[in-house]
């Protein structure tokens, strides 16, 4: 018998479905809401510098969890049983992986780290099958994938079983081998390399999954900023810091999704090279977008919870995210549009500025935070400025 499944489960090209998100890949993405409040929490207790080195690993790996299974669903109908069957099974998987987050360097890191493994492996060969006898070029390419998946997923588990002292550079050599293989093409000595450049991809079906994500993370810092506001008295003080919690997640909104949103999309669908477009702006940059709101709330809970305290930690919680996240979304449209968008990277220079002024002179959490809330706030109105401006000048 052939390998493969029989049935087609690819995505039709021909009709409306091809672009369309389905509720199943909604489903799966629940599960990171819960996820990404773990991670924040994790954050808040270890404003260490060990604890940042193993918050960038956890956040690297949900992010490369989560978008690796977007770009499977690009290929794979999730409208059909096979796929949505396989999607909420996924969607386990990753339900387990979040819940042993806050432990993933302690008790739970075998949890963590089959959890992702199966995650990965798993994920990869469905697709294999999935498109072997209806796209064989698909499968072979997601075959010499599967190689490079293997080898990391032997470092995550080994790294597991091991004392923390090991266990942190066998999972950043894991991160890395996965990066590297996304760079090189996940080459295979007697089988060659995958070509990303030539995938044919849907850019709103991309654009749009990964514009929910960040939909799901700036509901994430108002979850955060809720659940800390309602545990404590009403002051002056928390109350400040609520609102600059909520105009900060409104503002990045505003900033990703005016304009910068709208582009992707249309710029995978226009380009010669679509793989290679989505996998720089999608896949590697909207890392730091993600893990620069992740950030941000990670600075609203600091200042709600300790408002006076100052410092290097607190200046890196409260001012690292915004700085973070408007370093991703300049490097996104740069990628996108071929230019430098200069209202956000005056906002970066303000945020710089800002951070060594607050180091110098000990600003407390909660002024921090609402001269930050002001700087993106600006960032926002500027930008929408910029662009107004330029459209009736294109109009005129």
């Amino acid at each position: 018998m052939a390998f493969g499944m029989s049935r087609n489960v690819m995505r039709p090209t021909d009709s409306p479905r091809a672009d369309r998100v389905t509720y199943v890949e909604l489903f799966f993405d629940l599960v990171f809401v819960f996820a990404l409040t773990q991670l924040s929490a994790y954050l808040y207790e270890n404003q260490t510098p060990m604890g940042v080195l193993e918050g960038v690993i956890m956040v690297c790996a949900l992010w490369w969890a989560w978008v690796s299974t977007t770009w499977v669903t690009n290929w794979l109908d999730p409208a059909k049983l096979p796929v949505r069957g396989a999607v909420i099974a996924l969607a386990f998987i990753a339900l387990l992986m979040s819940v042993s987050i806050t432990e993933a360097f302690g008790e739970r890191a075998w949890t963590f780290a089959i959890a992702y493994v199966l995650l990965q492996v798993g994920r990869t060969i469905f697709i294999v099958w999935a498109t072997a006898r209806h796209d064989p070029s698909v499968s072979k390419d997601f075959a010499r994938v599967l190689v490079w998946t293997g080898a990391s997923a032997s470092l995550w588990i080994i790294g597991a079983v091991l004392p923390l002292p090991w266990q942190l550079p066998l999972w950043v050599a894991a991160l890395g081998l996965e990066l590297l293989g996304t760079l090189l093409g996940f080459p295979v000595p007697g089988r060659g390399r995958v070509l990303i450049g030539a995938w044919d991809l849907s850019g709103p079906h991309i654009a749009e999954r990964t514009a929910l994500f960040v939909l799901i993370t700036l509901g994430e810092t108002l979850l955060v900023t809720g659940f800390t506001f309602a545990g404590k008295e009403s002051s002056t003080e928390t109350i400040a810091a609520m609102a600059a919690a909520f105009l900060t997640a409104a503002a990045a909104w505003w900033i990703y999704f005016d304009h910068g949103e709208r582009i992707g999309s249309e710029a995978i669908e226009a380009s010669d090279e679509p793989g290679r477009l989505a996998r720089t702006a999608y896949t590697w940059i909207h890392l730091a977008i993600i893990g620069g709101i992740v950030l941000v709330s990670v600075g609203d809970k600091e200042a709600l919870s300790h408002p006076h305290e100052a410092g290097l930690a607190p200046t890196v919680a409260v001012l690292g995210g915004p700085l973070l996240f408007l370093v991703g979304t300049v490097l996104f449209r740069r990628v996108l549009e071929e230019r430098w968008p200069r209202t956000q990277l005056a906002g970066i220079a303000g945020f710089a500025t800002l951070a060594a002024v607050a180091v110098v002179v000990s600003l407390d959490a909660l002024l921090m935070s609402i001269l930050a809330t002001a700087l993106l706030v600006a960032v926002a109105i500027g930008e929408t400025v910029e662009r107004v401006r330029r459209g009736r000048r294109a109009g005129g």
